[in-house]
């Protein structure tokens, strides 16, 4: 079978990782892909713009099955180009994907369908939010309301700060902005809850939890993702139970009486209260570096699941777990998430040994002629499977100390709440 991954990150490769243990006979291709990908799979060289060209692409190489890694494409409509051309798309369609391109469509659902959430308004302009700040309580949160790389939120304690984050996002920090989420801030813990649908049945796909912020204890500036670890210290029966009922379930129903279905990885970012789920945002693919940790834990072919998923038939197979706990360390560019410099060879790379349930997922990285070098943010992932989490963590750091690449640093507290309590 012929599949196709849309993307260039850790997530692209632990995706094309994970197809190609399913089955070494599958033929995978990666467009545009990175160094990593390269190792396992054929990199396509297209711009994820033109649609045209990858439909011709995907028709000339017989494609059986696309998967769409990013947002970008999800939400600008691939998969509905695609799909008016007899193409097998794992991802959701353009009117789904609002569930990310728009926070606001997210909320006025949430509204609709009493689905657990910060209270919320919309400002439409700059003097707009101004007056606003006057009538809400601080702190409070700010989000853009399309895209922004998971970079588009702000966490405001007074007034000032709250003027300073609107007039960033309206003069177009994220693109143009003609309106911005002010939400209240909840206090509470946060937790990634993912789903895996066919667009009739859908299969529960584990939890996360990630750290967005840049540095140690969760303090600085939000990133597109510092490290993660799977499960969530705070999955139980009873909150899994509410968060299926109160959040996953009305949204899918409300998908439905808008005339669409959900196809594709579903990824709730809640906050749990006391217990008590509240969705904060939706994401329309799997998380990045979320993906990475969930992956390994597969016990069921990943294969095997994508494609009952592109075939309506999830409710036919059954997804099992391996027993371990994952972590993930995200080794970053320095000068990240502000300016950073790329096309630093990465010289010791090959010479890691990797155990059972290690891995290293390749994310901003490109090879030039016999080296590989940095080619972003974020530049390579570790992720380490064992049954202690603390374990994971001293593991994940003595490769990345072996590596000993002069031109990045990593977060050395990632799973801090379930490690150091």
């Amino acid at each position: 079978m012929k599949f196709l991954i849309i993307g260039s990150g850790g997530r692209e490769h632990s995706i094309c990782t994970f197809i190609k243990k399913s089955n070494n006979s599958h033929k995978i291709y990666c467009l545009p892909g990175n160094a990593g990908t390269e190792m396992i799979a054929e990199n396509i060289n297209l711009n994820l713009d033109d649609f045209k060209k990858i439909k011709n692409f995907i028709k000339d190489s017989n494609i059986d099955i696309v998967i769409v890694g990013p947002e970008k494409p999800l939400v600008e409509g691939l998969v509905d180009y695609l799909e008016n051309f007899g193409i097998k798309v794992f991802g959701p369609n353009k009117i789904a994907s609002q569930l990310e391109g728009s926070k606001i469509f997210t909320k006025n659902i949430c509204s609709k369908y009493n689905i657990p959430t910060a209270k919320f308004a919309v400002a439409s302009s700059l003097e707009n939010s101004i007056e606003l700040f006057k009538k809400i309580n601080f702190p409070l949160v700010i989000k853009a309301n399309g895209l922004a790389s998971g970079k588009g939120v702000y966490i405001c304690e007074d007034k000032q700060q709250a003027t300073a984050a609107s007039k960033e996002i309206f003069s177009g920090k994220f693109g143009e902005a003609k309106n911005i989420l002010i939400e209240e801030f909840l206090v509470g813990e946060e937790m990634s809850f993912f789903i895996i649908s066919d667009g009739k049945n859908y299969k529960f796909l584990g939890t996360a939890q990630d750290h967005k912020r840049v540095k140690e204890g969760d303090k600085g500036k939000n990133t597109g993702g510092m490290g993660a670890y799977s499960p969530s210290r705070l999955e139980n029966k009873d909150l899994k139970k509410k968060i299926v009922n109160k959040i996953i379930e009305p949204t899918l129903k409300g998908l439905k009486e808008l005339g669409t279905s959900y196809k594709g990885f579903l990824y709730a970012g809640l906050m749990i209260v006391n217990n008590e789920p509240y969705l904060i945002e939706y994401n329309v693919r799997m998380g990045d570096p979320e993906c990475q940790t969930i992956l390994p834990k597969l016990k069921t072919d990943f294969s095997t699941i994508i494609e009952a998923a592109v075939n309506e038939k999830l409710d036919k197979i059954q997804i099992e777990w391996h027993d371990f706990k994952s972590l993930c360390i995200v080794l970053c560019s320095n000068g990240y998430p502000d300016e950073y410099i790329n096309d630093f060879e990465i010289p010791n790379l090959h010479d890691l040994k990797l155990n059972d349930n290690e891995y290293i997922f390749h994310a901003g990285t490109k090879k030039e002629k016999n080296t590989i070098v940095s080619n972003g943010g974020r530049v390579l992932n570790f992720v380490i499977g064992l049954n202690d989490f603390n374990k994971s963590r001293k593991r994940a750091i003595e490769l990345i100390n072996k590596l000993d690449w002069k031109n990045g640093f990593y977060r050395k507290d990632i799973g801090y709440k379930v490690i150091d309590k």
